[in-house]
């Protein structure tokens, strides 16, 4: 095999998303189906790409589906020696064999919002997004993911699906940048319970506003935040709404929409926020 430029591209794609579907690497590259899918089975014969055991525990045979694809032994060793990037791939090859049902299909949701946020910052053009690995985050000051203290002193943990940033021309012409956390929520976790040692949507809403109101945000050096938060039906949208409407404050921060956004403009479409009435774009 002759490794091409073009498959060192699909192998970082899949190590920056963790999992990725073939039809969201064709998305990514723009390029040719049939081309994509053939590097793709090349990729993963010779050790590059693996694919998770855990899709064919789902995988109805009868109903068309995108192979999964995650990083191999050979794809790691690449990344660590052409791209200095801090890789085990051992580990990663045994982490995408062994990795479950319920964590893949997270990581794939995941993807999806990534990905219709890639693609219409390309077709756009005035957008540049900027992907998490590339934003100079202030470390030092504070760490990431991250940990706030509540007027309660309950302490709590941030830890975003992902985190990103959009950077367009402002109405006086200057570029501005807005950091983005992202929480793919599939509808699995209770909006609320009864006290905040239980996990709850409602306990991530209450970090993330205590992130914003304590400014850890600026110590991570970022200015502008938003919470994106992308659910599976507009009656959960509606849930979630009211839960972030009945905070103290920061009602400005949180953005919801449900999975149908992920088919249009990602940028442009509205999102609910927790203000009845006032929906939003991103930008």
């Amino acid at each position: 095999m002759e490794l091409q430029e073009r498959d060192c591209e699909i192998i970082r794609l899949v190590h920056r998303h963790r999992f990725l579907r073939s039809e969201q690497i064709i998305a990514l590259l723009g390029d040719s189906r049939q081309q994509v899918l053939r590097r793709l089975q090349t990729l993963y014969h010779h050790g590059f790409l693996e694919r998770p055991r855990a899709q064919l525990r789902y995988y109805d045979p009868d109903v068309p589906r995108s192979i999964v694809y995650g990083l191999g032994r050979k794809g790691g060793t690449l990344l660590r020696q052409r791209f200095n990037l801090e890789v085990d791939p051992h580990s990663w090859s045994e982490q995408t064999h062994q990795v479950g049902r319920v964590y893949l299909e997270h990581a794939l949701f995941v993807a999806d919002v990534m990905v219709a946020v890639e693609t219409s910052c390309r077709k756009r053009g005035d957008v540049k997004l900027i992907q998490e690995e590339d934003i100079n985050i202030s470390r030092e000051k504070q760490p990431l993911p991250w940990r706030v203290t509540l007027h309660d002193g309950t302490k709590l943990g941030v830890v975003p699906d992902r985190v990103f940033a959009l950077e367009y021309a402002g109405q006086n012409g200057q570029r501005e940048r807005v950091f983005f956390f992202l929480e793919a929520d599939r509808g699995t976790m209770p909006v609320k319970r009864h006290t905040l040692a239980q996990t709850s949507f409602y306990r991530k809403l209450l970090a993330y506003e205590a992130t914003w109101s304590q400014g850890v945000h600026k110590r991570l050096g970022m200015n502008r935040i938003r919470v994106l938060t992308v659910t599976t039906s507009a009656m959960r949208v509606k849930s979630l709404a009211q839960a972030a409407s009945s905070l103290e404050r920061g009602h400005g921060l949180f953005l919801f929409a449900d999975k149908s956004i992920l088919s249009g403009d990602i940028l442009s479409s509205l999102w609910q926020t927790a203000k009845p009435g006032e929906p939003r774009r991103l930008l």
